[in-house]
C-alpha cells in the first residue's frame, strides 16, 4: 500500500504551543497557573479572555494536559506542571481524542440541549483521567436559556470535573458565570515578543528573512500570535528568495513606511495634487486605501507624543531615519494641528462605511486633510486679531 500523502501544517498549527513553555506574552497567566498546580489550589472553573490569537485555547489544552499527565514513565500521582508529552494521556488531549476532555465550540452549539449533554456528561467520572475537563471556546455565544441551565452545575461540579471557557467578548458572558469562574484576560503579545517568535520560526524553517520584514509581520499582527503566523505564512508562499520589506508590504497589501511619511508631507505642506497621487498610485500597486489612514493616524500619535514627550522617541517602533522625520515634523507642527489632523482621520473612518467607493472617500480625506495645512491654528488667528487691534489702536492715538 502506497504511503499517503503527507499534507502541509500551517505554520499556526505546526508551531502550536504545547506546554507553559512555548505560551509566549502571557507570563502572569503562567505563573499563577503553575502556581496553582504546585499548590494543588485548583479552581472548579477558569475563563479566559482575550483578542483572538492570544492562547485562549492552546492554555486550555495545556491545563488540561497538565492536570492529567501521567509523566514519561505512567507513575505521576498529581498535576505536572510540566506535562511530558509522550504519555497516553498527553498524546490524546493533543491529538484531539481523550475521551476525558470534551472540547466544544459555542458558536454552533448555542442551545441549551447541547449543555444538557454537559451536564448530563459531569454525572460520570473520568474514564482514564484524573480529571473530566470541558473546554467550551467563544462561550459567550451560549444562549440565555444554556447559560442558565450551566449554573448550577458550574456552581458545584463533582470534585472531578473542570469547566475552562474561553471568549473574545467577555462583556457578553452574564455576571453569574463569570462570579463562579477564575478569570484571567490574555494581553496582546508586545511586537519585540512577535518578532522574536516568527524570527525563531523562520530559522526553524531554514527562510531568510530580514529584521525590517519581520517587524511588519509583527506590527500587522495587532497583537495576535496566531494571525502573525498566518501572515508570516503567507509571505512565504508567495516569495521567492529573500524576503524583503517591499515583498512583505506588497504582499500584505502595506504601504511602506517611507511612501507614508511622503504622504503625510504632502499633506502637512498642503500639496494636494501629490497626496492624491500618492493615494493612487498606492491603490495601483494594491495597498488598501483604508490601511494608510491607519498608517496616517498612527504616525499622528506617534509625532504628538515626541512633541509632548521628546525622549519617548526612541521607543517608537520604527527605524532611525524615520524617527528623524517624525522628530522634525513634531519640531515643525502645533499640537492644535496635530488634534486637527487626529479628529478629521477619525471623521473619515466613520464616513468610509457610508460610502460605495473606499478610494473616492479616502482621497476625499486627503483633499480635506491637506487643506488643514493652510489653515492657521486657532491660536495663530487670534494672535493676529490682537496684532490687528494694537495696530488700529496705536493709528488711534497717534
Amino acid at each position: 500500500m502506497e504511503n499517503e500523502e503527507v499534507k502541509y501544517k500551517v505554520l499556526a498549527r505546526k508551531y502550536r504551543s504545547s506546554n507553559f513553555d512555548e505560551l509566549i506574552g502571557q507570563d502572569v497567566l503562567v505563573k499563577t497557573l503553575t502556581n496553582a498546580i504546585n499548590t494543588n489550589r485548583l479552581a472548579h472553573a477558569y475563563i479566559f479572555t482575550g483578542i483572538r490569537g492570544v492562547g485562549k485555547t492552546s492554555t486550555a489544552r495545556i491545563f488540561a494536559k497538565s492536570l492529567n499527565c501521567l509523566g514519561a514513565d505512567g507513575k505521576a500521582t498529581g498535576p505536572q506542571v510540566k506535562p511530558c508529552g509522550v504519555c497516553e494521556n498527553c498524546r490524546a488531549i493533543a491529538e484531539d481524542r481523550h475521551i476525558d476532555v470534551i472540547e466544544m465550540d459555542a458558536a454552533s452549539n448555542t442551545g441549551v440541549d447541547d449543555i444538557r449533554e454537559i451536564i448530563d456528561g459531569v454525572q460520570y467520572k473520568p474514564s482514564s483521567a484524573r480529571y473530566k475537563v470541558y473546554i467550551i471556546d467563544e462561550v459567550h455565544m451560549l444562549s440565555k436559556n444554556a447559560f442558565n441551565a450551566l449554573l448550577k452545575t458550574l456552581e458545584e461540579p463533582p470534585p472531578y470535573v473542570i469547566f475552562i471557557f474561553a471568549t473574545t467578548e467577555i462583556r457578553k458572558v452574564p455576571a453569574t458565570v463569570l462570579s463562579r469562574c477564575q478569570r484571567f484576560d490574555l494581553r496582546r503579545v508586545d511586537i519585540e515578543t512577535l518578532s522574536n517568535h516568527f524570527k525563531h520560526v523562520c530559522e526553524l524553517e531554514n527562510v531568510k528573512i530580514d529584521d525590517d520584514s519581520i517587524n511588519i509581520i509583527a506590527k500587522t499582527a495587532d497583537g495576535s500570535v496566531r494571525d502573525g503566523m498566518s501572515f508570516l505564512d503567507q509571505v512565504i508562499s508567495n516569495c521567492e528568495g529573500d524576503i524583503t520589506v517591499d515583498k512583505v508590504s506588497k504582499i500584505l497589501g502595506l504601504a511602506s513606511k517611507g511612501i507614508v511619511f511622503d504622504l503625510y508631507d504632502a499633506i502637512i505642506n498642503a500639496d494636494i495634487q501629490k497626496a492624491v497621487e500618492i493615494i493612487d498610485n498606492q491603490y495601483d500597486l494594491g495597498v488598501d486605501p483604508v490601511l494608510i489612514l491607519t498608517d496616517l493616524l498612527e504616525i499622528t500619535h506617534y509625532i504628538t507624543r515626541v512633541k509632548i514627550t521628546p525622549a519617548s522617541l526612541s521607543s517608537i517602533p520604527v527605524p532611525p531615519s524615520e524617527q528623524e522625520k517624525i522628530s522634525k515634523m513634531a519640531h515643525d507642527l502645533s499640537i492644535a494641528t496635530l488634534s486637527r489632523i487626529w479628529q478629521m482621520l477619525l471623521k473619515g473612518f466613520d464616513e468610509l462605511s457610508l460610502v460605495p467607493n473606499v478610494l473616492s472617500a479616502v482621497e476625499m480625506i486627503i483633499i480635506r486633510l491637506s487643506y488643514v495645512g493652510m489653515m492657521p491654528s486657532p491660536a495663530e488667528i487670534l494672535n493676529k486679531i490682537e496684532n490687528q487691534t494694537s495696530t488700529e489702536v496705536q493709528k488711534k492715538n497717534i
